[in-house]
């Protein structure tokens, strides 16, 4: 196994992609080369890269969005989180974001990576995860597979947050079934992202969503069951984030299996592997 290293660098066909074990085993930049020359999929990492916050998308091992006041309870026991920072209450995205990852193997299209979370502040469960990146033509697909390595049941979900480049003309379009948060019936949303304010988590997801522009058109699509959309005027970016349980579900649903279930929480068995998969084509629009 190698040590962590700077960038890894992956090409094939109309697609470049940048990937950075060093933060969070997150993708830096993937770039479409096509009618309009090569043309940001994701938004533009800084001059200067700061932290994973300035990355184009990261994984979320082993949660996604917030665990709320950062106090997780679990069979019976309140287990106190990380917060995010001086100015979020809440845990966020998991924890394998702000970590290194391991390099198992790369080539020019592809790239193995795992973390190995031993139990701590920021979460109390030791897990094992991989992701893998894979080009193949005009298409960037990834994959995230969880092991669960205590000798008891854990809870676990995953996800991705990619930050798609918002350019002026950009459109968002994806089928869905509800919104849990609200509990108000939703069949997806179809609207110019310009002038768009949304922060929501959508159940029922059909697996694929659309983002076009007078450049590129971008679909996305996973296995995962529920899609959360943040955007707002003032943003660069569209967030379209693939992910297996509802925002805070593990205390929402803490009371029972059932529930646990309803709201997408995976409760793995010691030894136990649960896996999702994202692919983000690319094609001239």
């Amino acid at each position: 196994m190698s040590t962590p290293s700077a960038a890894i660098t992956l090409a094939r066909g109309s697609l470049r992609a940048v990937i950075r074990p060093d933060l969070g085993g997150s993708l830096e930049s993937l770039i479409y080369c096509g009618l309009a020359g090569n043309v940001s999929v994701l938004r533009a990492p800084p001059a200067v890269i700061h932290t994973v916050r300035d990355m184009g998308c990261f994984p979320m091992v082993p949660f996604s969005n917030r665990v709320a006041k950062a106090q997780l309870q679990w069979q019976g026991t309140d287990h106190p989180l990380i917060k995010m920072g001086a100015t979020e209450e809440h845990a966020m995205h998991g924890v394998a974001w702000q970590r290194s990852w391991e390099v198992l193997d790369s080539s020019d299209d592809f790239a193995m990576l795992s973390y190995e979370h031993k139990a701590d502040a920021a979460w109390p469960f030791a897990f094992d995860v991989s992701q893998v990146f894979k080009l193949d033509g005009s298409a960037l697909t990834m994959t995230l597979s969880i092991t669960n390595q205590v000798p008891s049941p854990a809870p676990v979900g995953l996800g991705w947050h990619p930050y798609f480049a918002k350019r002026v003309d950009a459109q968002i379009a994806f089928d869905t079934l509800s919104l849990p948060a609200k509990l108000k019936p939703a069949s997806g949303l179809a609207s110019p992202c310009a002038d768009l304010d949304i922060d929501h988590c959508f159940e029922g997801w059909t697996g694929m969503a659309l983002l076009s522009d007078s450049l590129i058109r971008t679909r996305i699509e996973s296995n995962l069951p529920r899609l959360i959309a943040y955007t707002n005027p003032s943003k660069d970016f569209v967030a379209i984030e693939p992910v297996s349980h509802a925002n805070n579900a593990i205390n929402l649903g803490a009371a029972s299996a059932a529930e646990l279930e309803r709201l997408g929480v995976r409760v793995l068995a010691s030894g136990e592997t649960f896996s999702a998969q994202m692919s983000i084509n690319v094609e001239n629009a």
